[in-house]
């Protein structure tokens, strides 16, 4: 059995796309999945399955939501070592300890492609940083992740790719709920 994260894109954000976690739950044991259990309200399911298809294990889920709510729904899925990885890689480490709140990581559908990252590279900010990373997008905030140019629509425009983004506390509680036994 392999331990999942699912990351929902936009979910129960401002009234719009509302789901209750229960039903999400639900929705992750028809679907076949074990052990489901979710973090907070904004679409974070950690599960446990025997697929290594971590693209038909997304599709299966955007089509059970769809099926489901009647809405459309991009989602991410990452294993417990793609969390560690991204945990450990880190570029903005050394700021963790001030400024936790302002480290964030936008997981990507797929890695983009080269072209598309010298294009998000030729945009620049005063107060934000960011480095691409994989299929991640670290970006460190020195104001706030809502005035921030590095938004997940400003990402899917120029990299090409779906993006949902995650705090660095979340970040950090997923992986270490989907470790627990």
């Amino acid at each position: 059995m392999i331990t999942y994260i699912a990351l929902l894109r936009g979910i129960n954000v401002s009234g719009q796309k509302m789901i209750k976690m229960d039903r999400l739950k639900e929705l992750f044991n028809q679907l076949g999945y074990l052990e489901a259990r979710t973090y907070i309200q904004s679409g974070n399911v950690i599960f446990r399955s025997e697929s290594k298809d971590t693209i038909k294990i997304s599709q299966q889920i955007v089509l059970g939501i769809k099926n489901t709510f009647d809405f459309d729904v991009p989602v991410v899925v990452r294993t417990v070592e793609d969390f560690q990885r991204v945990l450990e890689g880190n570029p903005f480490a050394e700021n963790i300890l001030e400024e936790e709140g302002k480290i964030y990581v936008s997981f990507l559908s797929d890695p983009p492609v080269p072209e598309h990252i010298e294009i998000l590279q030729s945009f620049r900010s005063p107060v934000d940083e960011y480095i691409v990373k994989e299929k991640e997008v670290y970006i460190f905030c020195r104001e706030s992740y809502g005035k921030s140019l590095f938004s997940n629509n400003f990402l899917e425009k120029k990299l090409k790719v779906f993006a949902t983004t995650r705090n660095w506390k979340t970040v950090n509680s997923l992986y270490e709920i989907a470790n627990e036994e």
